[in-house]
């Protein structure tokens, strides 16, 4: 190389740049960079470079990536180390030299394709000399990158932080679930290119939305395939393991692999939280959202039949979608040059299945602003989105001769609240506002009926209202339930029955309860209550019942909430009153009490605490605390068992390893239920010198 000149060594001074890189966490052995910003290495010669100097003006240097780079797909590009480079491609100039060595700034331009580089050194356009390999990712510390976030403190939620919170359980009562994104995990990073690798347009690698899209439709496709079967012959432990859903980085593997367990159907959720991150590894801000309700499978329509029988009990699936209790989904922000002016920022990953369009055909990306404003017209996706969000359930009653009647309901709507975790904190924020207008106000009718026009020029929903129900001589009717029922207590449900008629009434109640899954799927049937009566008029009857927790306990599946409903005929209409609430179970809490501050590398103490409120003892406990920086890796304790009216309080020491902000994640089993988390976020410093 050069006549003689050769590279001792390139020091690709891997701990310096991937701190000014933000992916020191990532790893302090490989060079990971993001594009659009310099990195230094530096070259040794084996000889002094003085008799090679006319060389080494012609010495440039060769970043390439794919199977098969070249520079027409924009895989591939030579460089010259000079001054004069352009700011707009790749460029290198000597930052420090002298006669042994060379230290070089590199900079990739900020629409650079993302992957895995090699980087070359040529001189005088002869051979090449393999200097090492880095990895280049999207940057949103750079303002020309599409992905910029011009907020540090969202840079850091949306890009660094690994400590996640998924919101669950109903509108009434949003639970929270800590959750382990992983992106920093030593092959996350790693794999999420292997599974950005399946598509191979990599000259679109450059392009966020492309990535987003990809990424999105794949994810989607291994949840539906599931991987491997389950072996029946599993051991108890083997099934308590099916449960587990403490972060990403451990599903991410078993799917890519195809070695490990299907991800536990009845979680799927965890697709959402899975997405988000294999973007923020990539370097892609995002979040994951949750929608309670959420209509689905609509088509874009407005509305959804829900079908019960003359006894209040859900029956059969209407052909017009389905209320989801809860439905996540995730955002990532970027600007959308692809798209008309003003549908920049946060996009949410639609992923739907395998079409003849191929894997990019299989996930849409949708503006959040697209669905606020019904744009329809931007592309398919937008009319199921903005039905998720605004439809409305029409309740029938399924007759005993087959017919259907409509009953006079107070409409259960989509999209009540919609919520994320607040930036830099543990607590939940309400968004509703980027996907909706205030209900009842001036934008949100015009939205509607540029929904309701653009709907009828396609020919594909004439109607985006519930009919209403007129009635001569009404009943009112009204549910009142308590939005969270603890584990082993009873509710106390009240009805109120108002005639407002001159005349007496005689009136057949039922209400029953119903086990309800978080997508709308009937678990199972738990218990229902018939009463006959007669109500006078003007009069308002108020009925209250006890549902005892003991009657349905036995039959009430994990992860499931209770669905109450209450439906009442009387004998001058056909028409049946009808109101339904639906009820978060919560089980006990598991409290973490420890030291907002602590000292690296000093004995820290935690303790948990736990009351058994439920009739039974909780047998076969087993605690497990986990949480990185602060423990090296997951301890378990067996405890004794916890009577019924007792509290276990137990105290457990570690000693943090890592400086900053990290979380203690303590989960508990027993014979009564799995996954019974808490948690709590401690700052670890650097401890005081003695005098």
């Amino acid at each position: 190389m050069g006549q003689g000149l050769g590279i001792k060594s390139c020091d690709f001074q891997v701990a310096k740049n991937n701190e000014e890189h933000h992916t020191w966490a990532i790893s302090s052995q490989r060079l990971i960079v993001r594009r659009g910003q310099s990195f230094t290495i530096t070259l040794h010669f084996q000889s002094p470079v003085q008799p090679f100097l006319p060389a080494l003006k012609k010495v440039a240097l060769v970043a390439q990536t794919g199977l098969q780079p070249s520079k027409a797909s924009g895989t591939q590009a030579t460089f010259p180390v000079s001054a004069l480079g352009d700011p707009k491609r790749w460029r290198a100039e000597v930052e420090e030299s002298d006669a042994s060595f060379w230290t070089v700034s590199v900079t990739a331009p900020v629409g650079a394709v993302i992957g895995h580089y090699l980087l070359l050194l040529q001189i005088s356009g002869q051979s090449q000399h393999l200097l090492g390999q880095f990895t280049l990712l999207f940057n949103p510390w750079n303002r020309e990158d599409a992905v910029f976030l011009r907020n540090e403190a969202q840079r850091r939620e949306y890009l660094l932080d690994q400590n996640g919170l998924i919101f669950l359980g109903t509108a009434d009562c949003i639970q929270e679930e800590p959750w382990d994104f992983g992106q920093f995990e030593s092959d996350v990073m790693d794999l999420s290119l292997d599974l950005l690798g399946v598509d191979k347009q990599v000259e679109e690698w450059s392009q966020p939305a492309h990535v987003a899209r990809v990424l999105g439709a794949l994810l989607h496709t291994l949840k539906k395939k599931k991987v491997l079967p389950t072996p029946q012959t599993q051991d108890t432990q083997e099934r308590a393991l099916l449960n587990k859903r403490r972060g990403s980085a451990p599903i991410l593997r078993q799917w890519l692999t195809g070695q490990g367990r299907p991800v536990y159907e009845g979680q799927a959720w965890v697709l959402a939280a899975v997405a988000c991150t294999v973007l923020r590894s990539l370097g892609i801000p995002a979040r994951v959202v949750t929608t309670f309700s959420s209509a689905q499978d609509t088509g874009g329509g407005l509305l959804v039949d829900e079908y019960y029988n003359e006894e209040g009990l859900q029956v059969g699936e209407g052909q017009r979608g389905r209320i989801w209790i809860f439905q996540t989904s995730t955002e990532c922000w970027m600007t959308r040059p692809d798209l008309c002016q003003g549908f920049d920022g946060w996009q949410i990953l639609h992923p739907k299945s395998l079409s003849a369009d191929g894997v990019l055909g299989a996930c849409d990306l949708v503006p959040v602003r697209a669905v606020k404003e019904g744009a329809l017209e931007l592309m398919p996706a937008v009319s199921d989105l903005f039905a998720s969000v605004n439809a409305s359930c029409v309740v029938w009653k399924c007759c005993e001769d087959g017919k259907l009647e409509l009953t006079n309901f107070n409409t259960k709507y989509a999209g009540n609240n919609i919520s994320t975790k607040v930036v830099g904190s543990d607590r939940c924020e309400d968004i509703t506002q980027n996907y909706k207008y205030p209900a009842g106000s001036l934008q949100e009718r015009e939205v509607l009926e540029r929904v309701r026009k653009e709907s009828l020029r396609y020919k594909k929903h004439s109607s985006i209202y519930p009919p209403s129900c007129e009635l001569d001589d009404p009943l009112y009717l009204f549910l009142e339930v308590p939005s969270f029922l603890p584990l082993g207590e009873d509710a106390q449900l009240s009805v109120t029955l108002n005639n407002p008629g001159d005349q007496e009434k005689v009136v057949q109640l039922v209400t029953g309860a119903q086990a309800v899954y978080y997508n709308g799927v009937l678990a199972t049937d738990l218990w229902r209550k018939k009463l006959s009566f007669r109500i006078s008029a003007n009069q308002v009857k108020k009925i209250t019942t006890s549902l005892s927790f003991s009657s349905f306990e036995k039959n009430l599946p994990e992860n499931s909430c209770l669905r109450l409903t209450s439906v009442a005929t009387h004998s001058a209409s056909s028409l049946s009153c009808f109101a339904q609430e639906d009820i978060a179970i919560g089980r006990p809490g598991l409290a973490v009490e420890m030291p907002e501050v602590a000292k690296q590398h000093r004995p820290l103490r935690a303790s948990v605490r736990i009351h058994n409120s439920l009739g039974s003892p909780m047998k076969d406990c087993e605690v497990s605390i986990f949480g990185k920086g602060l423990i090296h890796r997951e301890r378990r304790y067996r405890l004794s068992p916890v009577w019924p009216g007792e509290t276990l309080h137990t105290w457990f020491q570690f000693t943090p390893a890592q400086l900053g902000q990290h979380r203690l994640t303590v989960e508990m089993d027993c014979d009564m239920f799995q996954n019974l988390t808490g948690h709590k976020s401690v700052t670890v410093v650097v401890p005081e010198l003695s005098a």
